[in-house]
């Protein structure tokens, strides 16, 4: 039954209380990248579970007045005075953060390496890797203070088995399974955890920078033969932050319809 699985919690008068395995009320998130796709998601969901959220973007109009959000800044995560001021707001106006979803990204242009300049070479990783560096280095003083806490990022596919026509995107994933896995174990011994969600092809903005070409590509290695959702990687990622997961560091979650092999 996975996330919606219920287990009994105690009983009263003969009744058995069940208990959701999936129980964040009351802890509070950053997600980067919140304003729409996966971000949006995340967030919305983690909202209807009773959790607050800080969402952070480039633009917060898509936030500002959504009851999603119980909080929302304007942060450039490429930027590390940004990300270390967007940190402290977000900690402010929320009191605490138990938590950090390190979604933004950019897929980049859909072309083969030799045809790629160093301009957009640099684009991808600063977003898509120091990105995610400098998110979680801010967040890591506090959590490291309350030995405790969730650090989740969505990393991809393409990162485990490579993209044809995405090389960078694909390096750049590649990257933050490789952050995942050292930070997990440089965090030890203590309560925060560290693990990547690894999706195949989703159903976001993000195809907007891809051809019609490289889309088919893709969908055709996914054998369950569609792309997944927004809300269903929000779905292990809210599994990922909650106690249920809390024996589980340095990991890669699979949200590929069948087309990972690792």
């Amino acid at each position: 039954m996975g996330a919606e699985q219920l287990i009994t919690s105690g009983t009263q008068n003969g009744e058995i209380k069940l208990k959701s395995l999936v129980d964040i009320a009351g802890q509070n998130f950053i997600v980067t990248g919140a304003a729409k796709g996966i971000g949006l998601a995340i967030s919305s969901l983690f909202n209807s579970l009773g959790a607050k959220v800080s969402g952070w973007d480039l633009d917060d109009a898509g936030m500002r007045n959504n009851p999603v959000f119980a909080d929302s800044q304007i942060v450039d995560v490429t930027n590390p005075l940004q990300t270390k001021e967007g940190f402290a707001a977000s900690l402010s106006a929320l009191g605490n953060i138990d938590g950090v979803i390190a979604n933004a990204g950019v897929n980049g242009p859909t072309k083969p390496l030799w045809d790629y300049s160093l301009s957009e070479w640099q684009m991808v990783m600063s977003v898509d890797l120091t990105g995610v560096f400098l998110t979680v280095q801010a967040a890591l003083g506090h959590l490291r203070e309350q030995e405790r806490g969730r650090i989740i990022i969505i990393s991809s596919i393409a990162g485990k088995e490579g993209n044809p026509g995405a090389v960078p995107y694909g390096a750049a994933k590649a990257g933050v399974i490789g952050l995942a896995k050292g930070l997990a174990r440089e965090l030890l011994p203590s309560e925060i955890t560290v693990n990547c969600i690894a999706p195949s092809m989703a159903m976001t903005d993000l195809l907007d920078e891809m051809s019609a070409e490289y889309i088919a590509d893709k969908k055709s290695r996914i054998p369950m033969g569609r792309l997944c959702t927004p809300e269903e990687i929000a779905s292990v990622a809210a599994f990922i932050a909650s106690p249920a997961c809390s024996f589980t560091t340095g990991q890669i979650f699979d949200v590929t319809g069948g087309r990972a092999t690792w």
